[in-house]
C-alpha cells in the first residue's frame, strides 16, 4: 500500500494547484471580458447616441426627395403650359398675319379699281389745311356745326347750292370761320 499511499498523496498536491490555476485563468478571462464587455457598452452608447442623428438624416432625405419629386413635377407642368402658351401665340400671328395679308390686298384692288387714286382720298372727319372740310360716315349738318361749334346756317350760306340732306362720305364742305 505504500506504493498506493505514495501515489495519492503526490496527486492529491497536483490536483489543487490545477484547480488554482484554472481559477486564475478563469479570474483573468473574467477582467478580460469585462474590459471587452466596458468597451462594447461605450461603443453601443455612441452609436445609440447618434442613432437620433441618423434617423434625422433619414427623415432629411425622405423630405428631399418628395421635393424633388414635386419639383420636377412642377417643371414638366411649367414647360408644357409654355409650349402651349407659345404654340397658341403662334396661331394667333399666323391667324393675324393672314389678315392683314387679306386687308392689304383688299386695300391693293380698291386703289387699282377705276376711277381709284391711290393716295389721293383726303382723310375724312377732319378739317384740312385748305379750310375744307371732309365729310365722314354718319355726318350731318348738325354735327358738322357742333364739331366746329357754328351754326348750321353759316354752313349753308358758306356752301351755295349744298343739299344738306345728301351729304356723300369724302365730299368736301367749307366751314365758316368763326
Amino acid at each position: 500500500m505504500d506504493t498506493l499511499s505514495r501515489d495519492s498523496s503526490s496527486s492529491s498536491s497536483v490536483l489543487p494547484l490545477v484547480g488554482v490555476i484554472a481559477g486564475a485563468l478563469g479570474l483573468i478571462l473574467a477582467i478580460v471580458a469585462l474590459v471587452k464587455l466596458s468597451t462594447v457598452q461605450k461603443t453601443v452608447a455612441a452609436h445609440e447616441a447618434e442613432m437620433p442623428k441618423i434617423a434625422r438624416i433619414e427623415t432629411i432625405e425622405g423630405d428631399l426627395r418628395a421635393a424633388t419629386a414635386k419639383t420636377e413635377n412642377d417643371l414638366r407642368g411649367l414647360r408644357e403650359g409654355v409650349q402651349n402658351a407659345l404654340t397658341q401665340v403662334g396661331t394667333e400671328i399666323g391667324t393675324l398675319r393672314a389678315q392683314i395679308t387679306k386687308v392689304e390686298e383688299a386695300q391693293k384692288a380698291r386703289a387699282a379699281a377705276p376711277g381709284g387714286k391711290a393716295g389721293a382720298a383726303a382723310p375724312t372727319g377732319v378739317l384740312n389745311a385748305d379750310g375744307t372740310y371732309t365729310v365722314g360716315s354718319g355726318d350731318t349738318f348738325a354735327k358738322i356745326a357742333r364739331k366746329f361749334a357754328v351754326k348750321m346756317d353759316a354752313i349753308e350760306a358758306e356752301n351755295p347750292g349744298l343739299d344738306p340732306t345728301k351729304l356723300r362720305v369724302g365730299q368736301k364742305i367749307r366751314i365758316p370761320k368763326k
